[in-house]
C-alpha cells in the first residue's frame, strides 16, 4: 500500500515542477537554478529529482518542500 501512495505522489512530482518554473524555458529555469536544461526536461517527464536539485531548488524559489513532493500546505513558503 505504501509504495502505490508513492507512485501516485510522483506522479505530481513533474507538475509541480512545471508550475514552479511558470512562464520561464526550461533553459532560462535550469540556468537560474544552476543545473543543466536536460535535468529538468527529464524531471519534468518523471525521472525522480536528486536531492540536491530539489534542495537548491526549494531554496532558490521560496518553495516548500511539503508542497512540492507531497503537494500539501502552500507553495512558497513564509517568512523569506
Amino acid at each position: 500500500m505504501a509504495s502505490s501512495v508513492v507512485s501516485k505522489m510522483k506522479k505530481k512530482l513533474p507538475e509541480r515542477l512545471a508550475q514552479v518554473r511558470a512562464d520561464r524555458s526550461q533553459r532560462q529555469f535550469a540556468r537560474e537554478l544552476g543545473v543543466f536544461q536536460q535535468n529538468v526536461n527529464r524531471y519534468e517527464n518523471g525521472t525522480t529529482p536528486h536531492a540536491d536539485f530539489l534542495i537548491t531548488l526549494a531554496i532558490k524559489e521560496h518553495v516548500s518542500l511539503d508542497w512540492l513532493l507531497l503537494g500539501t500546505g502552500r507553495m512558497k513558503r513564509s517568512g523569506r
